[in-house]
């Protein structure tokens, strides 16, 4: 028999464990408290539960973790794990500090079905959801590299931001997120947690009234022409279907709630003062903040970063239309660790790697023929 990972499982989840196998619920605060908040993965140090019930767990429980292949660290401390999923695949997970500010990017899919075309990770191709288990696995991992390596410092946000749409696999994104916002788990507050989202509109509805961690929308344009060569899934859910769901989350959220929205600036596709203003526009009375990102390049990629200057012009003309913005700094960019630059090793189900090898600037999985269950499956 198959032991099962514990990791992803709430705390519901062990508590009906141990009552059907008739241990007090308490056990499972017991279990989460060693594995946690003390990191401890053996069984038999978990010396506040009984011998015969530890021997049990063993028998019928794994902690199984992503396996880490390679350690990155780069000049400005970021360090970037390239982790193997169950699938043989591999994933990339990062960690950037920022003064006392410790956030882990994670990933929530082996590869992206999504393929923006200013993303690398789009173009490693998809093979599939990783489970939950394979999401606090990687923020497990984190947390031990830390403990070794940087024993003063504390993870403080998590953000799915990694490789893949964590919508387009909300079970088990939202299942981790459990084990994240747990007292008993990493204890994180909901505005330390952030899904990141390219607009698939049923996943943002699905969120309402389920959850209020913070939202990140890649809206990187501020008109369906360009967000659309951009951001292919715009042609299912164009920019007004994807503000309409955004105000109804913030609708279900305090009135302290804001959206971020991700806005990664493009040599002469999306940086002109013009698409400042419209953007300005668009978001105008939009309880918000924008993310401006300079594109990261990659290995194929046509697009460039602009110059600082049209950064800051793009930047100062959203401030001065009323618009809250941010420069992103770029990190971890010696290590390929930067927004849009993550990559790992992809079994592609959709043949996509070789087409763009190939040099096809075309559309490899178009979204208009994603299965309807993968929205929320």
């Amino acid at each position: 028999m198959r032991r099962q990972n514990v990791l992803g499982l709430s705390r519901s989840d062990l508590e009906n464990y141990f009552e059907a196998g008739g241990e007090k619920r308490f056990r499972a605060t017991q279990l989460m408290l060693w594995l946690y908040h003390k990191l401890v993965l053996d069984f038999d140090r978990m010396t506040n539960i009984a011998a015969s019930l530890r021997q049990v767990m063993a028998d019928e429980l794994g902690v199984e973790l992503p396996e880490v292949l390679t350690v990155l660290e780069s000049e400005d401390g970021t360090v970037k794990w390239l982790m193997q999923a169950q699938s043989g695949d591999t994933i990339e997970t990062v960690l950037i500090p920022d003064g006392r500010r410790q956030t882990l990017c994670i990933s929530s899919q082996v590869g992206c079905v999504l393929d923006c075309t200013f993303c690398a990770t789009g173009k490693q191709g998809f093979n599939g959801n990783l489970g939950a288990d394979e999401i606090v696995g990687q923020v497990l991992q984190a947390c031990l590299w830390m403990k070794k390596n940087r024993p003063s410092e504390r993870l403080s946000n998590v953000v799915f931001m990694g490789m893949g749409e964590p919508l387009l696999n909300f079970d088990a994104t939202f299942k981790a997120i459990d084990v994240l916002k747990d007292d008993l788990g990493f204890g994180l507050s909901r505005r330390r947690v952030t899904v990141s989202t390219a607009g698939v509109v049923p996943g943002i509805e699905s969120m309402c009234g389920l959850t209020t961690v913070a939202l990140a929308v890649s809206l990187h344009a501020p008109n369906d022409e360009i967000r659309s060569e951009l951001v292919p899934l715009n042609r299912r859910y164009p920019i007004e279907s994807v503000m309409n769901a955004c105000r109804a989350y913030l609708a279900s959220q305090d009135v302290k709630a804001t959206i971020t929205f991700e806005y990664t600036l493009i040599e002469n596709v999306n940086d002109s003062p013009t698409l400042a203003i419209d953007l300005a526009k668009l978001l105008k009375d939009f309880r918000c903040k924008v993310n401006l990102i300079p594109f990261n390049p990659f290995p194929g990629s046509t697009y460039k970063r602009p110059d600082d200057s049209r950064i800051y012009g793009f930047h100062k003309k959203l401030m001065d239309n009323g618009v809250r913005a941010m420069r992103r700094t770029t990190r971890g960019a010696d290590i390929d660790a930067a927004c849009g630059q993550l990559v790992g090793r992809v079994n592609d189900r959709t043949r996509r790697v070789a087409r763009y090898r190939e040099g096809m600037n075309t559309i490899y999985t178009p979204v208009e023929k994603i299965p309807a269950s993968t929205v929320l499956n």
